[in-house]
This record gives structure tokens, C-alpha cells and sequence, in this order.
């Protein structure tokens, strides 16, 4: 009886989509920091894989990307001084939104070609 219940309840774990962080840097982290917090938010993850990478440029700073299920969304640039994280934040959250929102319509919808036509 115990192990049918242990069964039950590990079949109803389910992962939302996954965020992963490969940032070095502080403003790096600062920036996964902001956007984890707005991914927690964002429904319908399932099978979503988004990824942060940053590659750091030797006397220019920082560059991050962002890469939704293998494919580069994003990318934006932080110089040697302090920049706004939040604004770049909120574009790239709202351009994964818009890039969800197109794969699970072409995934979703049978009738529309690659072209949309």
C-alpha cells in the first residue's frame, strides 16, 4: 500500500520548463536574479528551456544572451560601469513572452506552414 502511494505521488511531479544560469559576473547574476524572478510568473513552461550565457569582453564589459529551447532571443551588452539591469529585464522577458507564444502556435496548429500561409 505504502508503494503504490510513493508511486501515485512521484507521477504527479511535473517541471514547469527549465532556467538556466550561466553567468560569472555580478551584473550577471544580478540580471538572472531579475529575470528568475519574472520567470517564476510566466505560465505554460512546459517543455520551455531557457538559458542565460554570458561571455565576459576584456576592457567592454559583458555580453548576455538569451536562448530559448537552443535558439538565441536576445542579446544585450552591459559596459565596465553600471548599467540599468531592470530595463534589459523587462525587454527580454517581454521578447521571451513573444517568442513562447510563436513556437507553441506553430507547434500547436497543424494547418499553418512554416511561412504562415
Amino acid at each position: 500500500m505504502l508503494l503504490t502511494s510513493l508511486c501515485q505521488a512521484t507521477s504527479e511531479v511535473e517541471i514547469g520548463g527549465l532556467l538556466l544560469d550561466n553567468t560569472k559576473s555580478r551584473l550577471g547574476h544580478d540580471f538572472y536574479y531579475e529575470f528568475s524572478q519574472l520567470w517564476r510568473d510566466i505560465p505554460n513552461k512546459e517543455g520551455i528551456n531557457a538559458q542565460i550565457i554570458e561571455q565576459i569582453v576584456p576592457r567592454a564589459g559583458t555580453r548576455l544572451s538569451l536562448r530559448l529551447n537552443g535558439q538565441v532571443i536576445y542579446v544585450t551588452h552591459f559596459g565596465r560601469r553600471q548599467s540599468s539591469v531592470k530595463e534589459k529585464v523587462e525587454q527580454a522577458i517581454f521578447i521571451l513572452i513573444d517568442a513562447m507564444k510563436r513556437s507553441q502556435y506553430r507547434q500547436d496548429n497543424l494547418d499553418m506552414v512554416g511561412d504562415g500561409w
